[in-house]
């Protein structure tokens, strides 16, 4: 009898790497030669071909197998046309087991420096899933990024997706290849130039240690992600002030609509204005203050002087945008701190344990009106607020009064694309110390606080944590001097 024989894998046959036009640009040629690159009603033009290349540059709108450029004349002008649209920005890559079929993945560059390369990958090596890479719908569609990696990958086959599961532990090259939906050794090696995957010798549990440097090992996926995405140089998407809602929603109001109830009139206690001391004595007098005196509570005269002094509406200004054909109105309403693009998107509520001449309660403060509105809160939800900022604070009990600094989100994004939330954290910062400042000229106590419960902000006013939700919070009242000097 013969022996058995082993079964071998079936090896795939190889996957073929094309460049091809983004699917927003076309290429014109001008009777001289001139290649120019049209794209969203701009043009970048490319340097003169000869006809030979300008003929096989059509190609371009399919793809161009990336090894197919080879050392004669044609092909080297073909070579310097594709990197010139690589260089801005113009070009996307496919992966398919031939050049007439279908798509397996769509490489999308993210930075402007982008080339695709194909590391060499041998069977013994290990791979696994950085933990900076996650999957994600976009439209319909399936995408792989991460905000170290110089591309994204468009999956076209839903099994690919399965596939990269698998690399949630390490995994052998070899091994993959059994698998019915594996995409080819080329698509794991482009993962890994885009350090999307990586080769490791580490068992699982120091794989943190093992990707990157000392200094990477300290960021968190979530902290990377905003840092990238939140600035330019690491991604595609429209960034700034686009305006990107316009068309679809009007502007959100710059005045938050009015909570129920009998407002609260704090106008009466903030006619008459103390004398204040100088802005630099103020710059150096500013500290923090975690211990409160509630036998000298703060009064309703004080923290009625302390909001008109740093957030009531100063005045409201319409302004008409136009969008060629399309055309939207806005209105600002201009505080005493400043904010990004003028929209003021930031919400004040009081959490009152201690307040002369004020109710212990929750209430919102009406910018408009200057004016205090309670709000309806359960008991616990209440001691809650108080009793998380004292604990957030280090401090014995908790403060006299807790403002909280909500966002009303819709404000921002309504005009800023990919920047919205990081200019929220900055207009926070700014009331931060807008705060500070006013505080230490009335001789009261305040402290910054970095950590907010945004579940529980959301119970106590129904507001869905997306739609309007904290970002900060301000402890104040009548401080108690520290006998060590204040830390900040």
């Amino acid at each position: 009898m013969r022996s058995p024989k082993t079964k071998r894998a079936r090896r795939a046959r190889p996957s073929i790497l094309s460049a091809r036009l983004s699917p927003n640009v076309a290429l014109e040629t001008h009777a001289n030669g001139e290649v120019v690159a049209c794209f969203h009603g701009q043009s970048v033009s490319l340097g003169k071909l000869s006809a030979d290349a300008v003929d096989r540059a059509q190609e371009l709108r399919v793809g161009l197998p990336l090894g197919s450029f080879a050392s004669n004349s044609r092909n080297m002008e073909i070579h310097l046309l594709v990197r010139r649209l690589a260089t801005h920005g113009l070009l996307e890559y496919r992966l398919g087991r031939s050049q007439s079929g279908e798509d397996l993945v769509v490489i999308e560059p993210q930075v402007p420096d982008y080339w695709p390369r194909m590391l060499p990958l041998p069977e013994t090596d290990t791979l696994v899933l950085s933990r900076f890479a996650y999957m994600r719908r976009r439209g319909n569609e399936i995408v792989v990024e991460s905000p170290r990696a110089g591309a994204l990958f468009k999956l076209c086959n839903p099994k690919i997706a399965t596939t990269l599961a698998i690399f949630s532990t390490p995994q052998q090259v070899k091994r993959l290849r059994q698998h019915d939906a594996f995409p080819g050794v080329e698509f794991l090696a482009l993962l890994v130039a885009c350090q999307i995957l990586f080769k490791t010798k580490t068992a699982s549990d120091r794989l943190r240690e093992a990707e990157g440097d000392a200094d990477l090992v300290l960021w968190d996926f979530h902290d990377l992600l905003f840092h990238t995405r939140s600035t330019e140089g690491r991604h595609a998407n429209p960034i700034g002030g686009v305006y990107p809602y316009a068309r679809v929603i009007s502007s959100p109001p710059a005045v938050r609509p009015s909570w129920p109830g009998k407002k609260i009139p704090l106008c009466k206690f903030s006619a008459v204005q103390p004398e204040t001391i100088s802005f630099g004595r103020l710059l150096r007098q500013r500290h923090s203050t975690r211990n409160f005196d509630d036998q000298r509570p703060i009064t309703l005269e004080e923290l009625s002087r302390f909001l008109a002094g740093t957030a009531p509406v100063l005045s409201e200004v319409s302004s008409q945008l136009e969008f060629g054909e399309d055309s939207a109105s806005i209105v600002y309403a201009p505080r005493p701190y400043p904010s990004a693009g003028a929209c003021y998107e930031l919400e004040l509520y009081l959490t009152v344990d201690k307040c002369e001449g004020l109710a212990r309660g929750f209430y919102h403060y009406d910018a408009s009106e200057h004016a205090l509105v309670p709000i309806q809160v359960l008991s616990t939800h209440l001691e809650a607020a108080l009793m998380r900022a004292a604990f957030a604070m280090g401090a014995p009990a908790a403060p006299q009064v807790l403002i909280t600094i909500a966002v009303r989100f819709a404000r921002v994004s309504w005009k800023y694309s990919a920047i919205a939330y990081k200019l929220v954290l900055k207009d926070v910062g700014v009331l931060m110390q807008t705060f500070y400042l006013m505080a230490t000229d009335m001789g009261l106590g305040g402290c910054a606080i970095g950590i907010v419960n945004i579940d529980l902000f959301s119970k106590m006013t129904g507001i869905d944590f997306h739609v309007e939700g904290p970002v900060g919070q301000f402890a104040m009242g009548r401080g108690i001097e520290s006998r060590t000097p204040p830390l900040l």
